[in-house]
């Protein structure tokens, strides 16, 4: 008898595990696809790809931003959120090209400096131009990192760590929804 309740336990708890697995599965596939689906570009004007920030800064109202900007994009570039890790179609791009702020147009990586970190994000070992990008300390998820955000427009776009390839060592690990390609022509 004992035995019968212990194998009807152990059924009950391996479909409840399955249940919660294909739940699981069936949300992240579903925010995936809501992710590349309102990933779609902005239309901002883009900045020349050989064109260093200038200094004039770009501020906008929430109101605005949300105008601007998909959900995933407000959510990233403006509340410092995150996609989901081999979410974006820009983490297997290889083709020749730009990547711009999808909030603001400006020039931030180029394809050449584009690696396969395999972490899931886009990752670049260092910036079009040191002053594009804006670095500050990232305290949340009880961590120290480093934040990357783009100097004109500050919005969030990804941290930076200390353990890419040379000739910088860093790895630039971005959001895809924070980024607009353009392809070299």
């Amino acid at each position: 008898m004992k035995r019968n309740i212990f194998f009807i336990f152990v059924a009950i708890a391996g479909l409840a595990a399955l249940s919660i697995v294909a739940a699981m599965s069936v949300t992240k596939a579903s925010m995936r696809a809501r992710i590349v689906a309102s990933s779609t570009p902005t239309k901002v004007a883009l900045v020349k790809p050989n064109e260093k920030f200038d200094g004039v800064k770009i501020q906008r109202s929430d109101a605005e931003w949300k105008k601007l900007l998909t959900p995933d994009q407000y959510y990233i570039l403006r509340e410092k959120g995150t996609e989901l890790p081999y979410s974006s179609p820009l983490e297997k791009k290889h083709e020749h090209g730009t990547y711009y702020c999808a909030a603001c147009g400006l020039a931030l990586f180029r394809s050449e400096a584009k690696f396969d970190s395999g972490t899931g994000w886009p990752s670049f070992y260092e910036p079009i131009f040191r002053q594009n990008v804006v670095e500050d300390e990232d305290r949340s998820l009880d961590m120290v990192r480093t934040e990357v955000a783009c100097a004109r427009c500050r919005g969030h776009i990804g941290h930076v760590f200390d353990d890419g390839p040379q000739p910088t060592g860093l790895r630039y690990c971005l959001d895809g929804a924070a980024l607009r390609f353009e392809r070299s022509k």
